[in-house]
């Protein structure tokens, strides 16, 4: 896989004129020259269910006079440009409007994207019906005819469907349509049925050809989903309502896979589709920076314009950020993520235990973010995970633990290592006591809302008080642990006949049991905080929670003074003898309606790393750039100071 992709959207209505007119090879390559670019993803066929090629398989779109597909992968190919081809699978607005019977289906006769022909938009085709024949001549079709360098299926994924296909599908079986269990089951396996089918569409011709089947978003614990695939694309644009903390938690999920993976964002100021909105080049150069920061390629979202010119303006913006990965790729090639922490996804834990996450559906970002802010080396783990590598398993909100999960954590405590759970973590299936020895007895959950929690020492930056917790709390007594701070309750619950002020009652000033207990295992705080955390940013939560984790490890791999905004990841490349840092720093601001921009990037001084190795270092310097910088050997460790940076810097350390 390449580092500098982009992802040339060509989504293009039949009633547009001159498709492709502008066209020119000349052109083409100059904008991909100025824009850094070594790989293109461009189109055989969109939403609008028109090809961009002579077809037989498809309808050439009514306004296209030549074969843009052909001129578009001869021009890239050469000035060395790899060229993926898309074919959108899941949308086919030709084809919905001409076979209805074939769109998915939901008991109110609604589908996932569009309940109308009235209304401006895409509506979802269903796999089991004879349309997947025709995708997979489409398919192959592009593969016989034309030098790809892969496949891009998008809009797939598992559907929960009652077309009349999927209802004469379950009655022949037996089963009843109208049984929830009966729907996705036969979901599950149509999706995996289309996945055959396209994968053997193109493996029979061209065995070497990747195929990604885009559903935009990685299931965490859903391993099966990922490996249908030859590598990952992690679609991921902060400004089109993803958000800047996204990407790492899906990122550190797909690190731990064992699999090649690209973090795809957008030109856009917001999302797909918007012609003429352009972010600022230092929010795509952060974006990079964060996308290689995390073991991951990088790929840009453009839309192409009907005439068929690149945007200079685009491929300028693309540049900025690409000219600077050019010459940091060589830093993240064959590298591994180095992480003190598993942070067990409460999407993962659910998956595999067949449970519904949508309670606890903040908790994986307000983990994440929290991590992040608090400096932690750390992966994103589903239950299959092997956690012998890691110091710290953190167990956020609502990770039930069955009996298979008990034996793992089980063989990790024994072994040394620590248990960081917070909620209804570390509960039964029941959830009437804890499955695990966290030196606490469940009680239930608190019947006041929110509560309050008075540490037993003081907050790094609020000193001593106690300090209301949000979410959802939990009643627990010492048994064999102990507390490091307790809860008090509020008087009463806010309700009409009992209220004080505008918002929650005063605490009562009384002990109301433990609020986060200490013991031979790890820590538990007893409220969901990493949910709170996600909705409401408490200084409190955070400082509460951080000052857990250092406990639990008191050699951390890597100290930094980086600032709360700053990233720090560690990645090492064994075949260099070297482990990487990598230093990030920018402020996403709102704008507008929740949109995350980053416009300043501000320059961070004098940053300090300790950093944790059993190795002999024998020289640190900034990459790119290969300026040496002084260090301190110890034993077992060494610190340096990055005098100024400013986005993202990469630091070397040699052993």
């Amino acid at each position: 896989m390449r580092f500098r992709q982009v992802h040339l959207d060509f989504h293009t209505s039949e009633l547009i004129p001159n498709i492709g007119s502008q066209f020119t090879k000349s052109q083409f390559q100059e904008m991909l020259k100025l824009g850094h670019v070594d790989s293109i993803t461009v189109f055989s066929k969109c939403h609008h269910g028109w090809a961009y090629h002579p077809s037989v398989a498809n309808q050439v779109h009514p306004h296209l006079s030549f074969d843009l597909l052909a001129a578009q992968i001869e021009a890239a190919h050469e000035i060395d440009v790899r060229t993926p081809v898309y074919l959108s699978a899941g949308l086919d607005e030709k084809v919905a409007r001409e076979r209805p019977d074939w769109l998915v289906r939901r008991r109110e006769n609604t589908d996932d994207w569009k309940n109308s022909f009235l209304q401006p938009g895409y509506h979802l085709l269903c796999m089991n019906t004879p349309y997947l024949d025709i995708l997979a001549a489409q398919v192959e079709e592009v593969v016989l005819n034309y030098d790809a360098d892969g496949i891009f299926l998008d809009i797939v994924s598992a559907r929960y469907c009652q077309c009349n296909h999927c209802i004469a599908t379950l009655m022949a079986e037996g089963k009843d349509p109208r049984d929830t269990a009966n729907v996705l089951e036969l979901g599950e396996r149509v999706h995996a049925t289309y996945v055959r089918r396209i994968n053997e569409a193109v493996h029979k011709h061209k065995p070497h050809l990747t195929v990604f089947h885009n559903g935009g978003h990685i299931i965490r614990g859903r391993r099966d989903l990922a490996h249908m695939n030859t590598h990952l694309e992690l679609e991921s644009l902060p400004t089109g309502g993803w958000g800047y903390d996204h990407f790492p938690l899906s990122a550190r999920y797909a690190s731990t896979l064992g699999m090649d993976f690209l973090g795809m964002t957008g030109k856009f100021h917001t999302s797909w589709g918007e012609f003429g909105g352009y972010k600022h080049p230092n929010a795509l150069r952060y974006e990079a920076g964060l996308t290689i920061a995390n073991g991951a390629r990088m790929s840009i979202g453009d839309q192409l314009h009907p005439g068929g010119a690149l945007d200079p303006a685009t491929y300028a913006l693309i540049g900025a950020a690409y000219a600077e990965v050019e010459l940091k790729e060589a830093y993240c090639e064959n590298s591994v993520n180095v992480a003190d922490v598993a942070l067990l996804s409460v999407e993962a834990a659910a998956t595999a235990a067949n449970r519904s996450a949508d309670r606890f559906e903040k908790s994986d970002a307000g983990a994440v973010r929290m991590l992040l802010e608090g400096k932690f080396l750390f992966d994103v783990i589903d239950t299959q995970q092997d956690l012998s590598a890691y110091k710290v398993l953190v167990l956020p909100d609502g990770i039930v633990v069955d009996e298979s999960l008990k034996a793992k954590i089980d063989t990790f405590l024994a072994a040394g290592g620590k248990v960081l759970a917070t909620g209804e973590s570390g509960l039964n299936p029941a959830r009437d006591s804890f499955a695990i020895d966290l030196g606490a007895k469940y009680i239930g959950p608190s019947e006041f809302s929110p509560s309050y929690f008075r540490p037993h020492w003081p907050l790094a930056n609020l000193g001593e008080a106690a300090f209301v917790f949000y979410g959802a709390g939990h009643n627990v007594e010492l048994n064999g642990g102990t507390a490091l701070g307790h809860r008090e309750n509020p008087y009463f619950n806010r309700e009409f006949d009992h209220f004080c002020s505008h918002q929650h009652a005063p605490n009562a000033p009384h002990d109301a049991g433990p609020g986060v207990v200490e013991s031979k295992n790890g820590i538990y705080i007893a409220w969901n905080v990493f949910a709170d955390y996600a909705t409401k940013g408490s200084l409190a939560l955070k400082e509460v929670t951080i000052y857990a984790l250092n406990r639990l490890l008191p050699n951390k791999t890597l100290t930094t003074n980086l600032p709360a905004q700053g990233i720090v990841t560690l990645t090492e490349q064994p075949a260099h003898n070297r482990q990487v840092v990598h230093l990030l720093y920018a402020s996403p601001v709102k704008r507008g309606d929740g949109v995350e921009v980053i416009e300043d990037l501000l320059p961070i001084m004098d940053t300090s790393v300790v950093l944790r190795l059993s190795q002999t270092v024998k020289r640190v310097s900034l990459a790119p750039q290969g300026d040496p910088i002084p260090f301190e050997p110890g034993v077992g460790i060494v610190s340096f100071k990055v005098p100024r940076f400013e986005c993202h810097q990469m630091v070397l350390v040699d052993y």
